[in-house]
C-alpha cells in the first residue's frame, strides 16, 4: 500500500498505482491507516450524473478518506461542476474527501487548499515522477516507471512467438478424457511447478518443451485451477512468469495465461494491465467464462486478498483429485 504525505506524493503515486501516466481521467483513491488501498480510474466525462455517482462511492463506503485527482481535457470549461457529483456522494457516504487535485495541461491545483502562496490559482508546474520519493521507494520494491499511455501499456503484451515451440505443442499428447485423464493432469500440474522453479531461478523458461507442454496442458480445468492455486503471496515471480508466458502462447492458446496473469495484476495494484490482460483473453476465446467471473469480481471493488481465500479454500481439494493429497506448491 502507498503512503502519500504532499500533494507532491500523490501526484507521483497515480501513475504507479494504475500502470501509466493518465490524461483526460479522474482518478478516485481510498484511503486506511494513512495508505492509499484502492484506485479507480475513468475517463473524464461530459458529465457524472448523482447515480452514476453514487455508485461509484459505494466501493469506497467504510474507507479512512479519498483522494481524488483529475486529469483534464483540453476544451473542458467547467472541470468542478463535472467532478461535484462526486465530492457530494463521498460527503453523503461519510468518506471525507482529503484531497482534491485538477491537472491542466503540466500544471496542478488543490480544490482544497485555500492559500495562495501554497496552490495560487494558476497552477503549480507537476513535479518530476523520475526524481519523486514514491518513484525510489516503488522501483526499489521491484515495480517498473509507470507506462508512458495505456496504448504503450497495452503494446507491452504484443506477443513473441517462437517457432520451436509451436511445432513442440503439437506434439504433446492430448488428454485421454474417455478413460483416465488423471496422469496427464498430474503431469500438467508437475509442469507448472518446473516452469515457475525455471523462472524464479532464471526470470526465464530456456526448456522450450516444457513451455510447449505447459501452454497444451492449462487448456484443461484442473491443471489451470492449480496453476491458479499454486501463487502465493510472491506476486512478481508469478506476474513476470504468466506475462512472459502470455507472449509465447499462440493463437487459441491465449486466454488460460492471460486470465492467469489478469489475477497476478489484480494482485499487484494493477488494475489497468488485469483489464488488458482479460481482452487478451477474450479476443483468444469470446465465450470463456473465466473472462466473465474476472471481470465481474474486478468491477466489484473486491480486495486482492480475495484470491488468497479463494485458493486457502479451492486449491487443497484441487491438490487431492491430481495428487490424491495435498502438496507443496
Amino acid at each position: 500500500m502507498t503512503t502519500v504525505t504532499t500533494p507532491s506524493d500523490l501526484l507521483a503515486a497515480v501513475p504507479f498505482l494504475i500502470g501509466y501516466q493518465p490524461s483526460d481521467s479522474i482518478v478516485l483513491m481510498s484511503l486506511k491507516d494513512e495508505s492509499i488501498t484502492m484506485a479507480i480510474r475513468i475517463d473524464f466525462p461530459d458529465s457524472i450524473s448523482k447515480r452514476e455517482a453514487s455508485a461509484l462511492v459505494e466501493k469506497f463506503r467504510g474507507s479512512d478518506g479519498a483522494l481524488l485527482v483529475s486529469y483534464i481535457p483540453d476544451g473542458c470549461l467547467d472541470a468542478e461542476s463535472v467532478i461535484r457529483p462526486l465530492i457530494e456522494a463521498l460527503d453523503l457516504a461519510s468518506v471525507p474527501l482529503r484531497e482534491s487535485i485538477v491537472i491542466v495541461g503540466n500544471r496542478w491545483r488543490s480544490l482544497i487548499c485555500g492559500d495562495s502562496d501554497c496552490c495560487p490559482l494558476e497552477g503549480s508546474p507537476l513535479p518530476d515522477l523520475s526524481h519523486s520519493r514514491i518513484a525510489v521507494e516503488e522501483i526499489a520494491q521491484g515495480k517498473l516507471m509507470p507506462f508512458k499511455n495505456l496504448i504503450e501499456m497495452a503494446n507491452s503484451l504484443d506477443p513473441e512467438i517462437d517457432e520451436v515451440i509451436l511445432e513442440m505443442m503439437g506434439r504433446i499428447e492430448p488428454i485421454d478424457y474417455e478413460n483416465d485423464p488423471v496422469p496427464s493432469q498430474r503431469d500438467g500440474a508437475n509442469a507448472i511447478l518446473d516452469f515457475l522453479h525455471d523462472f524464479e531461478v532464471d526470470r526465464i523458461c530456456r526448456d522450450k518443451r516444457l513451455v510447449a507442454k505447459v501452454l497444451v496442458r492449462l487448456k484443461d480445468l484442473q491443471v489451470r485451477d492449480f496453476a491458479l492455486g499454486s501463487m502465493n503471496s510472491e506476486n512478481d515471480l508469478y506476474f513476470d512468469a504468466w506475462k512472459w508466458l502470455l507472449k509465447k502462447a499462440p493463437q487459441g492458446f491465449i486466454a488460460v495465461p492471460a486470465t492467469l496473469f489478469a489475477v497476478a495484476s489484480y494482485e499487484r495494484g494493477d488494475g489497468a494491465m488485469a483489464n488488458l490482460a482479460l481482452e487478451k483473453a477474450e479476443s483468444d476465446q469470446p465465450n470463456y467464462s473465466m473472462v466473465n467471473l474476472l471481470r465481474q469480481l474486478f468491477r466489484s471493488g473486491k480486495p486482492p486478498t480475495i484470491f488468497t481465500e479463494l485458493r486457502a479454500e479451492l486449491h487443497p481439494k484441487v491438490c487431492a483429485a491430481l495428487f490424491s493429497g495435498s502438496i507443496s506448491a
